[in-house]
């Protein structure tokens, strides 16, 4: 897709700068989320949490409980499993792209929800009391809406990235996910069912999976594509030998 043809030397400047920004950020975001998660098996109170909470209280207003109910929905398990099939069936069956985009698009859904689910039992925190409207039945850490989110839509941000959309609307696609995601994250701290460490360790538990995927899909067809050049090559010396 993106780097199947191309060495990091090859990029340009703001394409390396970019991808060393993103890659030290989530580096750095998962240590943090690491750090966050010891915290948490300790019973520790955050005190991050309850500022936040405070300023969702100072700042909600009439017709905000409606956005958030409505975009949380879109990091549900109902819809994103959905999707997740529909967008598979595409892949495998009526597009030009490889299969394999549509196996690691599979690894990575099943994967994310796998990893969410453990993480949930290895630290069984319990939900916040804050609105009491909205209860989650599993643990609150880390946010599986989060976590699936980052890693579903943004697997959609890679793939239309990638296709032959002009810039501007990539650059429109790319914002509005953005927004789904972040609206869908700060949801559950609105609508209380997350702390907001939920949210962070969430999203990157969601980026790290996301970037191995990615990174899992260009190896593979960056090595499909050297053999297909391999057996090239030796077809066409058969050919000259003859």
């Amino acid at each position: 897709m993106y780097f199947s043809e191309k060495r990091f030397s090859d990029l340009g400047t703001g394409t390396k700068a970019l991808l060393l920004f993103m890659f030290f950020l989530v580096a750095a975001g998962t240590i943090y989320s690491i750090q966050l998660t010891w915290r948490i098996l300790s019973q520790e109170k955050l005190m991050m949490d309850q500022r936040v909470f405070d300023f969702v209280r100072a700042t909600s207003g009439e017709g905000q409980e409606w956005f958030f109910q409505s975009i949380s929905k879109l990091g549900s398990v109902v819809v994103l499993a959905t999707a997740s099939v529909l967008i598979l069936l595409y892949f495998l069956f009526l597009s030009s792209h490889s299969k394999w985009l549509g196996l690691y698009f599979a690894l990575g859904m099943a994967g994310v929800s796998l990893i969410t689910k453990l993480a949930k039992m290895s630290t069984s925190r319990d939900r916040p009391e804050f609105m009491g409207d909205y209860h989650g039945s599993t643990s609150s850490f880390p946010s599986g809406h989060t976590s699936g989110a980052v890693v579903f839509y943004g697997f959609m941000m890679y793939v239309i990235g990638a296709s032959k959309l002009g810039r501007k609307w990539k650059a429109a696609i790319h914002l509005l996910l953005t927004f789904i995601i972040v609206g869908i994250s700060m949801s559950r701290v609105y609508l209380g069912v997350h702390y907001f460490s939920d949210l962070v360790t969430g999203f990157f538990l969601g980026c790290v999976w996301l970037a191995l995927c990615i990174t899992g899909f260009e190896m593979t067809m960056r090595y499909r594509v050297k053999r297909k050049r391999a057996e090239e090559d030796e077809e066409s010396q058969a050919l000259g030998n003859l």
